[in-house]
């Protein structure tokens, strides 16, 4: 999933489109940059920050409510495992294992109503960008949001790639 080359043409040009679209908003893409490296610098992960913020210089990421060491677990190991498998379009519901499927289904219902808002210190630089954590979530398919994972959990190259990408 934090391979740019390996996500469908689709997901290529909406992560590029929104990322384009929410470093206008908060002032360009050396701002949304420094936040993502903002967000790399808070360890274990920043989810689980207990003020639920991140700040850079020119940049705040907010969100409603703390994320727990265990979701965060689920989260790495469903990466994990897609990265290993390679699918263009990834239904974390695809698991076999009923145990670790149900872990899935509860992290979902935990993680469904979380809000991200990122606006720029300065109110001159746009008007920021909010977003989920998935982008389907229906009975039996749940996709993550890749805006998500990719500031998140992605390295900084996946982000430059997505910006840099052309049709």
């Amino acid at each position: 999933m934090c391979n740019f080359n390996n996500q469908s043409d689709d997901t290529k040009l909406v992560v590029h489109l929104f990322m384009q679209k929410a470093a206008k908003n908060i002032g360009g893409i050396n701002f949304l940059l420094a936040l993502i490296e903002a967000l790399r610098a808070k360890k274990p992960n920043p989810l689980m920050q207990k003020n639920c913020q991140v700040a850079s210089n020119n940049t705040i990421i907010k969100w409603n409510k703390v994320v727990f060491k265990d979701k965060t677990d689920i989260i790495e190991k469903i990466l994990i495992a897609h990265r290993e498998s390679q699918e263009k379009d990834f239904n974390i519901l695809n698991e076999e294992n009923i145990k670790t499927r149900k872990n899935i289904l509860n992290m979902v219902r935990t993680l469904t109503p979380l809000e991200f808002v990122v606006t720029p210190q300065n109110p001159n630089d746009g008007e920021g960008f909010s977003f989920g954590v998935f982008d389907t979530v229906s009975e039996d398919v749940v996709k993550f949001n890749p805006i998500f994972i990719a500031l998140f959990f992605c390295s900084t190259a996946f982000t430059k790639s997505a910006i840099k990408y052309e049709e």
